[in-house]
């Protein structure tokens, strides 16, 4: 069964009404709102295959449903559907993870009250995140787009009982407006360059060589081409849903929301959609290549800040002591190194770390979930230990999603992912720095997930969580076995020696000859990075939960800094957080004395002109008007008196006035 691009708005439309049926279920219906949130994913699924059946009939198209919205003034508003091996190898991994991830909530979710509600936000969530993927259009994408902040924030909100929660919640949403933003002002600046906004059609796309040549042929301010203004206002949204630098403090706070929501967040939907949005986008980011007199080609901007964000994720990662903060930060580490792909020129390498980071940190979450709830909602890892024993399933599946997360050789889909960014940033021209903070960031990470395992399930239990935590039920392990078989036979869609999902993604894709060397150098800074990991870690576990870190001891200050984050959101709240609080107090007594200062002065002048206008109509016109009209009522009543009818006495009347007039004239005349 193949799907045609018409037939795409089936896949995000079945969530969607899985999400409509869980807001109408009362709070009893649980496995009605679950069942359908399952089934209709578990749909879309079938669906998102049927689509790649039709992607790969021929790669190389770009398969397009365009159709009208609405009418605006002379023009009409178009959107879209795209069906191409990107959309529907995106759509199969949401789907089949988000799946899994669905299925796992059942059991990690049975006991909470709002359990009706939580698949009703997951399965808005997903639909969001499915209806970006199959956008045609820039508008619909950006409907989407927030769509899925709207999900994110009901989802790491959901506890909103607790304050962390209301706060990371409100955190993440504001942090990602602030990208947005660009994002909007890119997408009009595109719509007014172009006059459209759909990706392709029939030679008129935003993506097609028209578009792209006229964009990138005009210059803006500073000397930029018009094409790197408006791909790096698009990528402001992507730094911003993606947690990149400096953008990325919203994505550790986000694990306030229950662990199937991190999980969900961080392997398949919200970060996943800022790296999806450049890979989208390519063309448009990589107009500007051939021009040499420019102060700034856009993917360079890409590369620089993925490469600063991989490097930063990973430093932070050391010091935490949260589980799942942990994974957090790799999670902005990771995807810095999809950002460093783009940015250096190999949007398939970042794609397939994309597909493999998916599947491998939706086991390391879904595998701190597990630890989690069988610890009675332990997360510090100084306060777990002892856990391999009794959960054996969870640990031996976490540390499949460890050596991938590591890129132990060569049997885990992370190594293979990971040695394609760092082949294509080995080999850009414009600069090996990215290069060299990438190969840092593989040291640290095998480092802090060996320091990760070794103090959760290794040694002793060190604490009463620790001591009764036992194996989770199937509805929550299974889930983690097919995560980890994902997990490893992922990377062999994609190696050097097959690389079958690179060539389905972009059919003009040659592998590179050579490049063992830098394998190996890969391979040793894995090995090194997990030597020193359990070194420290593994041949001396920690005793007591209590008990300083080895690496505490050694730099306190700069452990100190690390666990602060490097003093990031400290410097956001000195900084921003003031600047925004001294606007909005500015903008507060503004609005109280001088704008309704003037607006009470307007209704004073009103209330004067409304005396002055009643007092002249009433007292001048209407009191000089009532008294004319009182003189000639009584003199219509004086004369209506004379008016008696009576023919005699008008007779007699005459007859006086006639004899009064002659003795005036006789008494004139008579002088």
């Amino acid at each position: 069964m193949s799907l045609s691009a018409s037939q795409l708005w089936l896949i995000p439309a079945l969530p969607l009404l899985a999400a409509a049926i869980g807001a109408l279920t009362p709070r009893g219906g649980r496995k009605l709102a679950a069942g359908a949130a399952i089934l209709a994913l578990a749909g879309a699924f079938l669906l998102s295959c049927g689509a790649l059946v039709g992607a790969l009939a021929d790669p190389a198209q770009h398969l397009v449903h365009n159709f009208s919205w609405f009418d605006l003034g002379a023009g009409t508003v178009r959107l879209g559907f795209l069906l191409d091996p990107l959309t529907a190898l995106m759509c199969v991994m949401v789907t089949f993870v988000g799946l899994l991830i669905f299925i796992f909530s059942t059991g990690y979710m049975q006991e909470d009250a709002n359990f009706t509600r939580f698949f009703c936000f997951l399965s808005l969530f997903a639909a969001a995140m499915l209806g970006l993927l199959v956008a045609n259009s820039l508008l619909l994408l950006f409907i989407c787009w927030e769509l899925v902040g709207v999900a994110s924030y009901l989802l790491i909100g959901f506890w909103f009982h607790k304050p962390e929660a209301a706060a990371a919640a409100k955190k993440a949403f504001i942090t990602t407006r602030i990208g947005d933003l660009g994002l909007l002002l890119g997408m009009l600046w595109l719509y007014d360059a172009t006059g459209s906004l759909l990706f392709y059609d029939a030679g008129q796309g935003v993506l097609e060589n028209a578009a792209l040549a006229t964009l990138a042929g005009q210059v803006t301010v500073g000397g930029l081409a018009v094409s790197t203004a408006i791909g790096l206002l698009i990528f402001c949204g992507a730094v911003g849903k993606s947690g990149q630098f400096p953008l990325h403090v919203w994505l550790p706070d986000a694990m306030e929301g229950p662990t199937p929501v991190s999980a969900l967040i961080h392997a398949a939907t919200m970060v996943a959609a800022g790296v999806f949005l450049i890979a989208r986008v390519y063309p448009l980011m990589a107009a500007d290549q051939a021009l040499v007199a420019v102060p700034v080609h856009a993917l360079s901007v890409v590369a620089f800040i993925g490469a600063i964000t991989a490097l930063l994720g990973a430093v932070i990662a050391v010091a935490q002591n949260d589980l799942k903060r942990i994974l957090a930060f790799s999670t902005v580490s990771q995807l810095g190194y999809m950002m460093l792909a783009l940015g250096v020129g190999s949007w398939v390498a970042a794609i397939f770390h994309l597909l493999t980071h998916a599947f491998f940190k939706a086991l390391l979450f879904l595998g701190a979930g597990s630890v989690i709830h069988a610890a009675h909602h332990e997360q510090d890892i100084r306060q777990l230990g002892g856990l391999r024993g009794p959960m054996k399933i969870t640990f031996i599946t976490f540390a499949i999603g460890t050596m991938a997360l590591a890129g132990v050789p060569f049997l885990f889909s992370g190594f293979w992912s990971k040695e394609a960014i760092l082949h294509a940033a080995h080999g850009w021209s414009v600069s090996h720095l990215p290069f060299y903070l990438a190969l840092v960031a593989v040291v640290l990470t095998a480092f802090y997930m060996t320091r990760l395992v070794m103090q959760a399930f290794f040694g002793r239990p060190r604490s009463h969580a620790a001591e009764h935590a036992h194996e989770n039920r199937v509805a929550m392990t299974g889930p983690l076995v097919l995560l980890a078989i994902c997990a490893v036979l992922l990377g062999f869609l994609g190696t050097p020696y097959w690389p079958w999902l690179q060539r389905t993604l972009d059919p003009t894709f040659k592998a590179e000859a050579g490049g063992a060397g830098l394998m190996v150098l890969s391979i040793v800074l894995v090995a090194f990075g997990l030597g020193i990991g359990w070194a420290i870690y593994g041949r001396h576990v920690r005793a007591t939960a209590t008990a300083p870190d080895p690496l505490a001891v050694r730099a306190p200050g700069l452990w100190a800094a690390l666990g602060d984050r490097l003093g990031f959101d400290a410097f956001y709240a000195a900084t921003v957080f003031k600047l925004n609080a001294g606007a909005a107090a500015f903008a507060d007594a503004l609005d109280r004395h001088v704008v309704d200062g003037a607006i009470r002065l307007l209704v004073r002048l009103g209330e004067f002109a409304g005396v002055v206008h009643r007092e002249t109509d009433e007292d001048l016109l209407n009191g000089g008007f009532d008294a004319a009209s009182r003189g000639l009522r009584a003199g219509g009543n004086s004369y209506s008196k004379v008016q008696t009818g009576d023919a005699h006495g008008y007779l007699r009347a005459v007859a006086l006035g006639f004899v009064a007039l002659v003795l005036l004239v006789m008494l004139g005349g008579g002088r």
